[in-house]
């Protein structure tokens, strides 16, 4: 456990407590990201379901944030889309995760995040390293992210 780690889990109730709560958040974004990188068609709208309904996700290249889970489908279906056409595979990787119960019981986040693409017959090659910060919620019994801001390394 990092020091950051350990100075946030002392803050919690109890140590177990925030390790569950870790685990969870862990769980979340592995599943997460599994969905965003299938290939199933129906994948978007999937991936748009572990956002709540008024969500906002700022990305560095848009002029404007994303707005609500609509918007987030429609991107992430174009996305999908350019894959397909270029026939590569996307693959995203979490790590360095830093949680933070806020008083109010949402959690702020912190993390890297690689993103990385094989294309067929070749080697993958990473495509962006970024910064993901997060707010979440919980809605029907179930993390959700309410905001993202994502920063990328190459852009900042």
């Amino acid at each position: 456990m990092t020091v950051e780690l350990m100075a946030t889990a002392e803050h919690a109730p109890h140590r177990e407590e925030f390790a569950a709560l870790y685990a969870q958040v862990q769980q979340f974004y592995a599943q997460q990201m599994r969905i965003l990188d299938a290939d199933a068609d129906g994948g978007e709208a999937r991936w748009a379901a572990t956002f709540t309904e008024d969500a906002v996700v700022e990305l560095p290249l848009l002029p404007a944030p994303l707005r609500a889970r609509a918007g987030l489908t429609h991107y992430a279906r174009a996305a999908a889309e350019r894959r397909r056409r270029a026939g590569s595979r996307l693959h995203h990787w979490v790590g360095m995760l830093d949680v933070r119960p806020r008083p109010d019981g949402t959690l702020h986040t912190r993390c890297s995040a690689l993103a990385h693409a094989t294309p067929p017959g070749a080697t993958s090659k990473i495509l962006y390293v970024c910064v993901m910060e997060d707010v979440l919620v919980r809605a029907h019994g179930t993390w959700r992210t309410a905001h993202r801001r994502i920063t990328r390394d190459d852009l900042a």
